[in-house]
Parts: structure tokens; sequence; C-alpha cells
């Protein structure tokens, strides 16, 4: 059985289900269940800037990269982000090094 979110008005846990919304029987707020679906992680830079697929970034602190001797320098521009799960939330190619996966912490939105 699934559970259904409680209400975002009087927070009764109690709600149901009623086409495609959810209904609060105590005090009668309804609400579409497509709101419940868009709510998920949101990938921040350095700055608290929201981050989204295709976004540049510039990386703010030099990062060496793990297995080799090589650095990506402070001001790097990196095109064409992609996010993902994990520790390391941003995948990119950067030109001279290749594939990377970077953490959102040491980039900010360009």
């Amino acid at each position: 059985m699934s559970t259904l979110p409680p209400c975002p008005k009087c927070h009764s846990e109690f709600t149901y289900e009623d086409g495609d919304h959810f209904v609060c029987p105590e005090c009668a707020h309804e609400w579409p269940q497509a709101a419940q679906a868009e709510e998920g992680r949101v990938v921040r830079d350095a700055n608290g800037n929201v981050l989204a697929d295709g976004d540049s970034v510039t990386v703010i602190k030099d990062l060496k990269v793990k297995g080799s001797s090589l650095v990506v320098k402070v001001g790097t521009k990196v095109k064409n982000i992609r996010l993902v799960d994990g520790d390391h939330d941003i995948d990119c190619k950067i030109d001279g090094i290749g594939a990377m996966s970077l953490k959102s912490e040491f980039v900010k939105k360009a």
C-alpha cells in the first residue's frame, strides 16, 4: 500500500486521491498530484545558485585529478554540465583533461 502525503495546509494524514488530485477531508484542501512529483533534489553551486543540466560553470578552487598529476586550475570554464546523483553531483568534460565528476561546492554558475 502506498503512503499518501499529508495535507500541506493542515498537515492531516487522512488524505485521499480523487482523480489526479489529493484531497484533505478535514480542511477540504485540494492539490494536484503533479506537484508531488515535481519536488526533487536541488543542486546548488558555491554561491547558492540552482544548477541545471546544460549550464556552464567556473571552477573556484584548484582541484587535483585523482590518479594523475593533472590539476584543474581556478577559473577553468566547464560547459554543458550534466547533473547526477551521488557524492560528485556534476558530470562534465574538461578540455585537456577529459570526462570528470565534480562536486557542486567547488563551482560557480557562469
